[in-house]
């Protein structure tokens, strides 16, 4: 039997306590007496939210103009993204994501960089050996081949993502969104209630700060990555209980 790649993640200091705190909070707002009929509301608001902190994070502007469409084409890439995660098209994503996860990682940099890129590199990895190599171990491990927590999962597929940049432009915001759709098909967040974008961007310094270090393949740099993002991920379950409550009156 092959070994886990990732099953040492979970002996470093904290880090199984924290994903299975992100768990654990993302669950009780599930359980949210409107979550469980109006969940669409919460999870359209978390999507909208989560899209402007994403763009927000890469130094686009969040202003609408007099068409009430966004001018930024950073931000105008994120709220695509957003909207392919919303309740009217998360459970095909989720489905596509599941047997074909590269196929949504394409679909996800095809609408994060319309505007940013030539129509032919949309969706299509920089041509390099050790790009593709990544690219299928973590495709591998999205399919099956760990185990561990769902939380340290999506933390590192958004590490992975952020570090290879395995595209000319829109990785940061394709990291993001491929970081939802993990917690949507394993069943961590599975009507993507949380925003944990917007701890990301209140604490945007240690983000990239941390993302940086994760590259190093230090054990205490991947601890303290994984941590910012289950911190995050409790955090988004805060917001989106807020969500619920005004939803709630």
């Amino acid at each position: 039997m092959t070994a886990d790649p990732l099953a040492p993640l979970l002996d470093l200091p904290g880090v199984a306590a924290a994903a299975e705190e992100a768990g654990e909070a993302l669950a009780a707002v599930h359980r949210h007496p409107v979550n469980l009929r109006g969940w669409d509301k919460t999870s359209r608001e978390s999507s909208w939210r989560g899209g402007r902190s994403s763009a927000a994070m890469e130094g686009a502007t969040t202003e609408l103009n007099r068409e009430h469409d966004f001018d930024d084409p950073v931000m105008s890439g994120a709220i695509r993204v957003a909207q392919a995660l919303d309740p009217d098209a998360l459970d095909r994503e989720v489905s596509v994501f599941r047997r074909a996860p590269m196929q949504s990682l394409a679909r996800l940099h095809s609408l994060a960089a319309a505007e940013l890129v030539a129509a032919e590199k949309l969706g299509r990895p920089r041509d390099e050996p050790h790009i593709a190599q990544r690219l299928d171990m973590l495709g591998q491990l999205i399919t099956g081949a760990t185990t561990v927590p769902a939380a340290v999962l999506a933390a590192v597929v958004h590490g992975e993502i952020l570090v290879l940049a395995p595209f000319e432009q829109g990785n940061a915001v394709v990291a993001r969104g491929v970081s939802r759709l993990v917690s949507a098909a394993t069943g961590l967040d599975p009507h993507l209630l949380g925003v944990p974008e917007v701890t990301w961007l209140r604490r945007l310094g240690d983000y990239r700060e941390t993302s940086a270090r994760f590259a190093t393949g230090d054990p205490q740099a991947l601890a303290d990555w994984i941590l910012l993002c289950c911190e995050a991920m409790r955090s988004g379950a805060d917001e989106a209980k807020s969500i619920a409550d005004a939803a709630r009156g």
